[in-house]
């Protein structure tokens, strides 16, 4: 295993356990308890895509699963935004952090994904 490959593979651990402890302070309210499945589902997905990605059977399927990661980042993004404008935690704030790490895992994936076509 490549060592940028560990790197990601961590990040994206560190980023998952950082939605689930995000989920756990959202309101136990209608609203909060429909964004925290979403984002819970959303936000922990791309960690074992990784993995499959990184099993892939071919290129192509490598390919396949890494966007299927990147779907799930970009969905978790957009959930992460409507946690801080409700807002759904004090301070709005404390999302920063999340917001931000999901923006440069996107924009890894993105770059990953070129590179791989550029291969093909």
């Amino acid at each position: 295993m490549a060592q940028s490959d560990y790197d990601l593979g961590e990040r994206l651990l560190s980023f998952c356990v950082e939605v689930i402890r995000l989920t756990e302070v959202l309101p136990n309210s209608r609203a909060g308890n429909h964004i925290a499945g979403q984002l819970l589902r959303s936000g922990t997905s791309p960690y074992p895509n990784h993995g499959e990605a990184q099993a892939a059977e071919s290129p192509k399927d490598f390919i396949h699963k890494m966007r299927v990661s990147l779907k799930e980042l970009r969905e978790t993004y957009r959930w992460l935004k409507l946690v801080q404008r409700v807002p759904l935690i004090e301070p709005p704030d404390q999302a920063s952090e999340l917001i931000a790490e999901c923006d440069e895992l996107i924009r890894i994936f993105v770059a990953s994904i070129r590179t791989a076509e550029k291969r093909l």
